[in-house]
């Protein structure tokens, strides 16, 4: 019995490190899971392709030149493609503005297909562009992890009444696919067709084939950027802040980046979408905002942001205390908007500039014009509060003011009614509670106590003597 209990124990201890070696093995592989791009070609196959173009048919330029970017394709990794047609099925006249169908759903390694499909397109009829763009949100599956491209080849504008401007950016909007690419043959469309997405004009079998070249190298190439927050001599040494990338169009957060540097001391290279423009917070205080920002494909963008900073550090009397029970609203110098709640004994970071400090101490104390510099600790100190119990015993009306300079009373705090007795921190000074009875119906059953509140000392005053 102990041999075969001595065996089961053994493969327990052996399985539990491969267990734990499989969750890490998963996790890393999905920690560097890159997504799948898919690219859905929608091909102009209306009657105006059967005119002539240089020396050949529209229609076979277009799709000899098609077919040979495809066969370029084919041992792209996590790379689908697809492609819908429009304005085969029906003759022209009459018009049918329906005209649209996905002739090839997404998959891998189906270059050969997509090139099949392509030899049998038959020009017919009329041109649905956004229709053809509607339709094509139901060809991207959901995907987790998906890039959706489209690259739309025409000859020509939209001929029904639908507006492919509109159909796009709804499209990008609801993050269904990134900005589209349209390549004109023939005619520049450049006037119908910016609103759509990005515009390339192909005058000639050359420039067809360029066009081509740039939408696919734009959709495929790996981009990279890095981010530089650059102190008040202009050199990147800010680190540590996230950066909150959105999708311009649709307003969706893309990345999450903890600004990092690396071990050479440069801010860390970012792997980035470069379909998207983006609006990017970073998110110091105060936040710093980067409306429009574009990258180029292919490269390493940098982008630069002014973000110097330093610190602010709140203590009492200069002393680091345990117990961090009151908070301070820290503001722009002159502004209302509360920027951050940061407690006594805290350090934070904050953009160099001026900051107006309200401490919510009884009574509550202002610190104005509190100046923040570059890599510099700023220290405000706040006099350490005193505890004073009050007790009233029995239910009424009171409050506690405090003497100003003038020897006149400022109000502090209300009493509640429902308690006899209450405790409160107080800041170092001199002060009176104003009480009178709930039983009491005569003003002149009011009663007063003067006292003082002194920095870490406590203080009972008794309205009714025991």
């Amino acid at each position: 019995m102990k041999g075969k209990l001595f065996v089961i124990t053994l493969l327990i201890l052996l399985a539990a490190p491969a267990a734990k070696l499989s969750y890490a093995q998963t996790y890393s592989n999905t920690d560097r899971n890159e997504p799948i791009t898919r690219i859905l070609f929608v091909f102009d196959a209306s009657r105006s392709m059967y005119g002539k173009w240089q020396d050949e048919v529209k229609i076979d330029i277009a799709r000899r030149l098609l077919s040979d970017m495809l066969d370029s394709l084919r041992h792209i990794d996590n790379l689908q493609m697809a492609l819908r047609v429009y304005g085969h099925q029906h003759h022209f006249p009459p018009q049918y503005c329906d005209d649209t169908k996905l002739e090839v759903p997404f998959a891998f390694d189906n270059v050969d297909r997509l090139k099949y499909k392509l030899k049998t397109i038959v020009p017919k009829g009329t041109t649905p562009i956004a229709r053809s763009l509607e339709e094509s949100a139901g060809d991207f599956t959901p995907c987790n992890n998906c890039r959706n491209i489209i690259i739309l080849i025409t000859d020509g504008i939209e001929e029904c009444d639908g507006d492919p401007c509109e159909v796009s950016l709804e499209l990008q909007r609801k993050g269904i696919v990134l900005k589209p690419f349209i390549i004109g043959i023939g005619k520049n469309f450049k006037d119908a067709f910016d609103c759509v997405g990005t515009y390339i004009d192909a005058q000639d079998e050359e420039e067809f084939r360029t066009a081509l070249n740039v939408a696919i190298n734009k959709a495929l190439n790996p981009t990279t950027a890095q981010v530089n927050l650059l102190d008040i001599h202009g050199n990147p040494t800010e680190t540590n802040v996230n950066m909150t990338f959105y999708n311009r169009t649709s307003g969706n957060i893309k990345y999450n980046f903890i600004h990092t540097l690396n071990a050479k001391g440069n801010p860390d290279t970012l792997d980035i979408d470069p379909m998207v423009m983006y609006n990017i917070d970073i998110h110091t205080i105060p936040k710093l905002k980067i409306d429009s920002f574009g990258l180029t494909p292919g490269k390493h963008n940098i982008i630069g942001v002014d973000a110097p900073q330093g610190y602010l550090q709140l203590l009492f009397d200069g002393k680091r205390m345990k117990n961090q029970y009151i908070s301070c609203i820290v503001r722009k110098d002159g502004e209302m908007k509360t920027l951050n709640v940061q407690n006594i004994g805290k350090k934070e970071k904050y953009l160099i500039g001026k900051y107006d400090l309200e401490v919510l101490t009884l009574p509550r104390m202002l610190v104005e014009d509190v100046g923040v510099n570059q890599s510099h600790t700023t220290t405000v100190e706040i006099p350490a509060p005193g505890m004073i119990v009050i007790r009233m015993g029995t239910f009424g009306y009171g409050s506690i003011y405090k003497y100003n300079e003038e020897g006149s009373l400022d109000w502090v705090y209300n009493l509640p009614e429902e308690k006899q007795r209450e405790s409160l921190y107080l800041l170092p000074g001199k002060y009176k509670v104003v009480f009178r009875a709930k039983t009491t119906n005569h003003s002149r059953y009011t009663r007063e106590i003067d006292f003082k509140v002194e920095s870490g000392k406590t203080e009972t005053i008794s309205i009714y003597n025991d």
